[in-house]
């Protein structure tokens, strides 16, 4: 997401974080594990809270073992921890409803990298419905970790960073989010030049010939003058929207969804009426054999699961501005449907074009610089960049222009990332519902404060981190011998590199839970009646 680089600006919302207790009603005993506030029992005002039970001054980790004396502490937000990005979100500033969900998800479907996805299954010889089922199965899948570890945004209102706080540790989230926004930063750049990319096949001739100079590819630059203006004009054009927050990404997804609606449905009838019908993609049966179908499937799945693999770990950003858990549910629904709509538009309009063209035209935009005509540039010039911009800013999805083919981006681009990003999801959504039980401390998660509930050894917890690292490094031997850098490897490590999605989010999740629970970790207690402390979405 582009917040993970540039700060949006969020406006001010109230204070989410209580007063500081004072010294008058604090009272410690010497016991070794931290539990949350609680309210005096003789407290008149619901805003004094007592520290019971905590963690003693001598103890470096929060999950040690010694009872020493206790000294005294507070758990006030720590500057360095947060900002307006990082801020719970509060009550007025949760507006996402339902539909507007569900349009961040048309805004982010429709794209470049979707249209291709099962046409690319269908290059690799699978039919048509083959390739569509592998989508939409490989999406419902997904589901289920978005809708999960969005619930937690819902909540708290905290983002993806924030929430890593609880299973990695207060500096140890660092780990995690890093590994997110590198995946994130190439993307935002591939999905950027694949705007400017649009702009500069579209645009007239005329503005070409008499540019002749501009249009010409140089060496060191690896393009030509003329279509890297194009890619820095788009890339520019983004910071626009960037610039105007969260508000202005939901305003843009709200307007863009029917627009890209009626172009999408616009270029399915115009080839289905060019073509004669869908006849010849209908006819389109499978090359391959039981077998062979089966060696390409799951990591044709895996793949297309971590086509959204990222969203899955920061879908928190999102959905901490959700009204309620309804909307946040019913509004990523969308995502299987419009996955399932959008790549059979990809297949059906590619394949027709083989009847209309006499070839197969499997990039967008070049069928549209084919198509012609002013009206028809205008307006793919709108949709294409409206489909980027609204992808590229929410979420950085897309695979390097050079992996677009494809056997390179399912099996390698796709599959190889998630084994970064599968053991991340297993880790928290373990720490969250298992270990947590759902409930996080607000104040421990914006404290650096040894005795936090999360700040466990030096602020990292090398549990997650230990899982993390098991999680990725059976998938590397299969990787390296994908790029060719080792030129065999046992079979089983072809296999959990087939599978490095599932692989590395189960083993590193069921790892971690095993470690947990050989740590001793504090447990928190809340009380009902602090409000302060629970969420302002249930």
């Amino acid at each position: 997401m582009a917040s993970k680089f540039l700060c949006l600006h969020i406006p001010h919302g109230p204070n989410l974080f209580p007063p500081k207790p004072t010294s008058s009603t604090l009272k410690y005993q010497s016991v070794p594990t931290l539990l949350l506030p609680t309210k005096p029992r003789n407290a008149s005002n619901s805003n004094h809270y007592s520290f019971l039970n905590c963690v003693p001054s001598t103890a470096k980790c929060s999950n040690s073992n010694s009872t020493t004396t206790s000294a005294s502490f507070d758990l006030d937000p720590d500057p360095t921890l947060t900002n307006e990005d990082l801020k719970p979100t509060s009550p007025n500033q949760r507006t996402f409803s339902w539909l507007e969900m569900s349009s961040l998800w048309v805004g982010l479907v429709v794209g470049v990298p979707s249209y291709y996805l099962a046409g690319s299954l269908v290059d690799l010889g699978m039919s048509w419905w083959q390739g569509i089922s592998t989508v939409v199965a490989a999406n419902l899948i997904t589901l289920l970790p978005l809708v999960l570890t969005g619930h937690a945004g819902t909540r708290y209102g905290i983002s993806f960073p924030v929430l890593a706080r609880s299973s990695f540790g207060i500096k140890g989230a660092h780990i995690p989010t890093l590994l997110r926004a590198l995946v994130g930063c190439g993307w935002y750049g591939i999905e950027s030049w694949i705007g400017g990319e649009a702009i500069f096949l579209l645009l007239p001739k005329s503005i070409k010939q008499t540019t002749s100079s501009l249009s010409q590819t140089l060496p060191w630059l690896g393009t030509s003058p003329l279509q890297f203006l194009c890619f820095i004009s788009f890339w520019l054009a983004q910071l626009a929207i960037v610039w105007e927050g969260i508000d202005g990404i939901r305003e843009l997804d709200k307007y863009s969804a029917p627009i890209l609606i009626v172009l999408t449905s616009s270029l399915l009838i115009w080839a289905y009426t060019k073509a004669n019908g869908f006849g010849y993609m209908l006819s389109l049966s499978s090359k391959l054999s039981s077998s062979e179908f089966w060696s390409l499937f799951f990591p044709s799945l895996t793949a297309n699961i971590s086509f959204w693999a990222t969203l899955a770990l920061n879908i928190p950003d999102f959905t901490r501005y959700a009204k309620s858990q309804k909307d946040q549910l019913i509004g990523q629904m969308g995502l299987p449907i419009f996955m399932g709509l959008f790549t059979f538009v990809g297949v059906a309009v590619t394949s027709s074009t083989g009847v209309i063209f006499g070839q197969v035209i499997s990039n967008p935009i070049e069928l549209l610089g084919r198509v012609g005509g002013f009206t028809t540039t205008i307006l793919a010039i709108i949709g294409i960049s409206l489909a980027t911009v609204t992808t590229n800013i929410a979420a950085n999805v897309v695979a390097p222009a050079n992996a677009l083919s494809s056997e390179s981006f399912v099996s390698t681009w796709l599959v190889g990332y998630s084994a970064l990003l599968g053991p991340i999801g297993g880790i928290i959504l373990v720490d969250y519902y298992l270990i947590h039980k759902t409930k996080l401390s607000l104040w421990d998660l914006y404290s650096m404060s040894p005795y936090g509930a999360y700040y466990y050894c030096g602020g990292f917890n090398l549990a997650a981190i230990v899982a993390l690292v098991f999680g990725v490094l059976p998938v590397i031997p299969g990787f390296l011998k994908k790029v060719g850098i080792f030129t065999s490897v046992p079979h089983g490590f072809a296999v959990i590199y087939n599978n490095a999605w599932f692989f590395s989010f189960f083993s590193a999740g069921i790892l971690y839970l095993v470690l947990s629970s050989l740590t001793r970790k504090p447990k928190l207690k809340f009380d009902a009646d602090e409000e302060h402390l629970q969420p302002a979405a249930n």
